[in-house]
């Protein structure tokens, strides 16, 4: 999912992921599974359906796939909550369950080679676009497009203008971020930005109207709001990676490590089984959300107790390829897994029917699929973002599909994210997904904002229910989860992304389809009916 951002300066920071300030840590740890009449915080209620509901109860171990960039199968909160397949024998080089993946013991990673390499970064779909109709229609005029490639014409068009207002806006705040870091250095007389202190800031007297004035006072602004040096100092690494490789028309890391073609949808066996790779920070916060040791004392609860992540590696830094994410579903339905959670997206699809038939694969094994809505804080009925359960006829392909916008933690007018998209036939339900505290790699925890972390809310709720009612089909599940939200549609809310200056509220019902926040406890309820 895109990241969200903030000025400093003139300037655009990634900010979607924040260390945890000590401040915090208590208000915020495992809010979103508290109770709104007992705990006065609008989470999903899920201690209290443990404690009322389900006490004694026996469940049976549900499979969740999660669909990302890696999870760290070996995090001390997910001890005993990583799939393992139990046909094949770790380390033999040999595919002893015949599934076409070797030594696939926790999942597969479909972003990987030989020798244990693994991609990183790639670059935006927007970008390869750009490059495809950049070579289709090199020497050609507009008019000559137009006329020989009509059914193309409109998309080109559209990708060109999309691709050079990204490039202008991220080399005007490179270069900004190269000036302001100069004048900082020199200002301090500090070799770097990460060796400037608050300190230094408030100890430095410049003179009023000069650049270095302007610098310092919004710098310290930020601070006082939250917002540490250490994020500032990354500016140039993001900034950096943008045009270095998400919209580099010439980086191309699939040949040299995976070494397949991407636009051949129909191949399947590639990549290795290195699950962690190289970006395991989204995956396993993911993971921990969903599935995070609820018994341990140490580190946050999951929502579900019986559950284990089968970990498909499918989503590098920058945007997720077609045929990967097919794979990747169509993996974890033949795997076994019987929810699958996908906290990713992207503007365009080339490859969609690739995917399409996953989906529809999906609900012909009765796999439910839950996916973020993003966070572009768009009207995905208008502007829709992929992979989307919806086909070119606007069409709802499967009924084993829940879209999922966030949501943060009291009945006010922020109730929606800022950051969240939404809409009111698109997204399904709203979840928590603001200040959440979960898993990060090596023995870590963090909190984020995101629907990346609202989706697997949703999820976790989906096999709690499972494992408690396993009779219960995907459809089901979507319905239950649905029916039982809490339905906040008369609350006039602040639309994501109109500013909290911004006066002008809607009523919540016209942010998603069912106008309502999930809730782990009227789920049970409800699915305790229908299974008797």
């Amino acid at each position: 999912m895109k990241k969200t951002v903030f000025l400093i300066f003139g300037l655009i920071a990634a900010a979607n992921l924040l260390a945890i300030n000590p401040k915090d840590s208590v208000k915020y740890v495992n809010w979103f599974n508290l109770d709104e009449k007992d705990n006065k915080v609008l989470g999903i209620s899920t201690d209290k359906a443990y404690r009322e509901l389900l006490e004694g109860k026996e469940s049976k171990k549900v499979i969740v796939a999660v669909i990302d960039g890696g999870v760290d199968v070996k995090h001390e909160d997910l001890v005993g909550k990583i799939w393992v397949n139990k046909d094949e024998i770790p380390g033999n080089g040999i595919d002893d369950d015949n599934n076409g993946y070797v030594d696939d013991i926790n999942g597969w990673n479909f972003l990987g080679g030989d020798e244990g390499k693994n991609i990183k970064y790639e670059t935006l779909e927007l970008t390869r676009l750009y490059r495809k109709y950049s070579d289709k229609f090199n020497g050609l005029s507009e008019d000559e497009i137009k006329n020989k490639y009509p059914e193309d014409y409109q998309l080109y068009s559209e990708v060109v203008s999309e691709y050079n207002k990204e490039i202008t806006q991220y080399e005007s705040a490179s270069i900004n971020m190269m000036i302001v870091d100069s004048i900082l250095r020199n200002g301090l007389n500090k070799e770097s930005l990460a060796d400037i202190t608050v300190d230094d800031l408030k100890n430095w007297n410049p003179e009023k109207k000069t650049p270095e004035y302007a610098i310092r006072k919004s710098l310290l602004k930020f601070i006082k709001m939250g917002y540490s040096l250490e994020q500032f100092s990354e500016e140039k690494e993001y900034y950096d990676e943008k045009l270095s490789y998400h919209l580099n028309v010439d980086f191309d890391p699939r040949s040299d490590i995976v070494g397949d073609n991407p636009d051949v949808v129909e191949q399947r066996n590639y990549g290795n089984n290195d699950v962690i790779g190289s970006t395991p920070f989204h995956g396993t916060f993911v993971s921990g959300i969903i599935a995070a040791n609820r018994d341990n004392n140490i580190g946050i609860k999951g929502i579900a107790g019986n559950v284990e992540i089968m970990a498909v590696r499918a989503v590098p830094d920058g945007d997720e390829r077609d045929k990967d994410v097919a794979n990747a579903i169509r993996y974890a339905i033949e795997n076994g897994a019987q929810i699958i959670n996908m906290s990713f997206g992207k503007a365009y699809s080339p490859n969609k029917q690739a995917v399409d038939e996953a989906i529809k694969l999906a609900e012909e094994h009765n796999v439910l699929l839950i996916h973020a809505s993003g966070n572009d804080h768009q009207n995905v009925d208008v502007e829709p973002s992929y992979p989307s359960v919806l086909d070119k006829n606007n069409e709802v392909l499967t009924n084993n599909w829940i879209e999922v916008g966030a949501s943060f933690m009291n009945k006010k007018k922020d109730l929606a994210a800022s950051f969240s998209n939404y809409g009111s036939k698109t997204v399904d339900i709203f979840a928590p997904g603001v200040n959440i505290i979960s898993t990060k790699e090596f023995n870590n925890y963090d909190m984020g904002d995101g629907t990346s972390f609202a989706s697997p809310m949703v999820a976790g709720a989906a096999a709690l229910l499972k494992s408690y009612y396993p009779s219960l089909t995907a459809k089901q599940l979507k319905e239950i989860l649905l029916q039982s939200a809490v339905n906040l549609g008369d609350l006039q809310v602040m639309q994501p992304g109109s500013g909290k200056k911004d006066k002008n509220l809607v009523p919540f019902s016209q942010l998603s389809a069912t106008g309502g926040v999930l809730n782990v406890y009227y789920a049970i309820n409800l699915a305790e009916k229908i299974s008797n």
